[in-house]
């Protein structure tokens, strides 16, 4: 099953977060960027991948246009697990991080998508997985800054029908405000994108003990720093949880050895792909760590997230930014109703994306390689 066409889809979808858009990472964040990558084969099977991602779509399309996408012409789709490996030896090069990984795991996603196709079953089967049909959601809500508005965002996030709020937060007061408006029962997380140093990082995570959450995600900086995120996690008396920004299985690795992390938390768009999910997954479980996937995406990653988390976390909660956006290429499947989200039963992700949506949307042509 040859490859004989590899296609980059960069799209921009107006959100709504419930307020006017607060800066985060450095700019004002009102629209849903997503990459897009087809794998069109000889025997008239295609799949689709996403690579991270948001602000760094472009990178993450030009290291597919420039060098991936050339190496995958003629290739065999069937070879999952060698192109993983034999593509990831050729660019490391140009590092194990950032958009030559991003763009390996679209591609990972896209060949598994023509593996549960070309089997005919959902990818979740193709796993193992036991049948599932919805997961229950958390809120994941965007940066808001003010308590107030904070306060808010928890109250409709509720009201919509999440059961647990995840903050992107970073200071005490909001992270308070945030447990005022709940109240006792929903679990509440806290995601800070990595702001402080360990000594720092333990004073916040002292702070917020009180509001009883259920894990600090991400408090050091850099992220790698995987002796002070254990420090962190055995003196600041809260859950830690980490992994959105490793570069693969030996990062990971490093962390559950160290005693970094109380919950990984892998990213299926930008740790390489499905495959090397199921790596992390198996160390996870030998090292006694709890794994939850990271999912900040729209588009196939989604799709993908939804499958995995079937087969690795199927008891714990599945991750759902808390925007609306004005369309999706996956239209309901994308969607969370009273607080939970379904998982496709189609063959491989489960659905194509809507082609008109993808033109309507599209910052600029797709781009196309052919053999």
């Amino acid at each position: 099953m040859k490859i004989i066409a590899v296609e980059t889809h960069h799209i921009a979808v107006p959100f709504s977060m419930g307020i006017d858009p607060v800066a985060f990472i450095g700019v004002s964040w009102t629209m849903m960027h997503t990459l897009l990558l087809r794998v069109v084969t000889d025997e008239g099977l295609e799949g689709w991948g996403e690579g991270f991602g948001h602000a760094t779509c472009p990178a993450t399309r030009a290291a597919i246009d420039t060098q991936l996408a050339p190496m995958l012409l003629g290739q065999d789709a069937r070879d999952i697990a060698g192109l993983h490996h034999r593509i990831g030896q050729m660019l490391h090069l140009f590092g194990r991080n950032g958009p030559h990984l991003y763009a390996r795991s679209a591609l990972d996603v896209a060949l598994w998508d023509i593996a549960g196709k070309a089997a005919g079953l959902p990818l979740w089967r193709l796993l193992g997985a036991a049948p599932p049909t919805t997961h229950a959601a958390y809120a994941s809500l965007l940066r808001y800054g003010a308590p107030a508005e904070v306060g808010r965002a928890v109250s409709r996030a509720l009201a919509a029908g999440y059961g647990d709020i995840k903050l992107h937060e970073i200071t005490p007061e909001a992270v308070r405000a945030a447990r005022d408006a709940a109240g006792p029962g929903p679990r509440i997380m806290v995601d800070t994108n990595c702001p402080w140093n360990p000594d720092q990082a333990i004073a916040m995570a002292r702070a917020m003990r009180g509001c009883d959450l259920t894990w600090l995600e991400e408090p050091v900086w850099p992220p790698e720093d995987f002796a002070g995120l254990a420090r962190v996690r055995r003196e600041g008396g809260v859950p830690i949880a980490a992994g959105e920004n490793a570069a693969g299985l030996h990062d990971f690795k490093v962390a559950f050895e160290r005693g970094a992390l109380d919950i990984a938390q892998p990213s299926v768009a930008k740790i390489g792909g499905i495959t090397e999910m199921l790596k992390i997954a198996g160390l996870a479980e030998a090292m006694g760590v709890r794994l939850i996937p990271h999912c900040a995406y729209f588009g196939p990653g989604f799709l993908a997230s939804l499958h995995l988390h079937a087969r690795l976390a199927p008891h714990e909660p599945f991750e759902r930014l808390f925007v609306d956006l004005e369309a999706s290429p996956y239209h309901d499947l994308v969607l969370a109703r009273d607080g939970r989200v379904a998982v496709p039963d189609g063959p491989g992700l489960g659905r194509d994306p809507d082609m008109d949506i993808l033109a309507r949307y599209a910052v600029s042509p797709p781009t196309v390689t052919r053999a």
